[in-house]
């Protein structure tokens, strides 16, 4: 794979209250043949997270032809999973309604926070309304921590999940972190999720300690993942697997063909990658520089 790099596409001027700055983890959905919503997550001046988007022009990405002026989901009640911010994951069509699978967190004591996955559903093609004030990912005493970044896929007469799982927190050499692996659901019905348990895909120990935020294509028999790769030498890269069957995977971070810049807004890292195909071209969305205060850009890959 060769993509090649074309630049920022976004970064809030700061004059919205409730975006004031970082635009992380960008979640692409393509409306049509000539719009891309790229959903993200922005700060208020509390540092509490909420999503809203911007649609691009699905030929040439970088111009933004229309963005929120409101958020498009807001912080849960005081107390529940998601009062501290909201962050997209991915964007499905289910009997006609979009279903947007979000990452809500809670600032903890002990720990910076606890990451859950959530829902939120479109029916009426305007706003969107959580399905349940609980996680759809929520708590079990196999994954007692944070389960969340869900990447769901329509296959097979239901959907497949790819998510983001904490094994455990411990002390590195760079202060406090998680330990993360990627973990399979499945459901019948887009909401109602069984864990297969198993680990999917897990860090190479002897130098990482997280992989996170999976993106997951499924194309030619072949299951394609994007996710994201933290280590104590390199905050934050891109890595790469494949599978036959979605559950066993064979790593292939040499082909990613996308790494940091020699300077500029992703000069320290890349991150979050999120892969859609539109415009008759295959994009690549990704965070930069301290996971999205930057803002996010995007890159296309070369055809052959």
């Amino acid at each position: 794979m060769i993509w090649r790099k074309r630049g920022l596409v976004y970064r809030p001027s700061g004059d919205l209250w409730w975006a004031r700055r970082y635009a992380t983890i960008p979640t692409a959905e393509v409306l049509d043949d000539r719009t891309v919503r790229v959903y993200f997550a922005s700060l208020d001046e509390r540092n509490f997270g909420r999503i809203g988007a911007v649609d691009l022009d699905a030929r040439d990405p970088g111009r933004i032809v229309a963005q929120t002026a409101e958020p498009l989901l807001d912080l849960g009640d005081p107390g529940s999973f998601d009062d501290s911010g909201v962050n997209a994951s991915c964007v499905v069509t289910i009997g006609g309604s979009r279903h947007l699978y979000y990452i809500g967190w809670q600032r903890c004591e002990r720990v910076p926070y606890m990451l859950f996955g959530g829902l939120a559903i479109c029916a009426d093609g305007r706003s969107f309304q959580r399905a349940s004030r609980v996680p759809i990912l929520e708590r079990t005493d196999e994954e007692p921590f944070s389960r969340s970044a869900p990447c769901v896929l329509a296959v097979e007469g239901g959907y497949r999940m790819w998510y983001w799982s904490c094994l455990r927190w411990t002390e590195g050499g760079s202060g406090l972190h998680y330990n993360n692996v990627i973990r399979h659901a499945r459901s019948a019905d887009g909401l109602h999720w069984e864990s297969q348990g198993d680990v999917c895909l897990e860090p190479d120990w002897s130098r990482e300690y997280s992989l996170g935020r999976p993106w997951v294509l499924h194309e030619g028999g072949l299951y394609r993942m994007w996710f994201s790769v933290r280590s104590e030498d390199q905050p934050y890269r891109f890595g790469y697997a494949e599978s036959s069957d979605g559950l066993v995977w064979t790593r292939r971070d040499e082909v990613v063909g996308l790494d940091r810049s020699g300077s500029g807004w992703d000069a320290e890292m890349v991150c979050y990658p999120c892969v859609v195909d539109a415009g008759g071209n295959r994009y690549l969305f990704y965070n930069g520089n301290r996971h999205g205060a930057t803002g996010f850009g995007y890159a296309v890959l070369e055809q052959d």
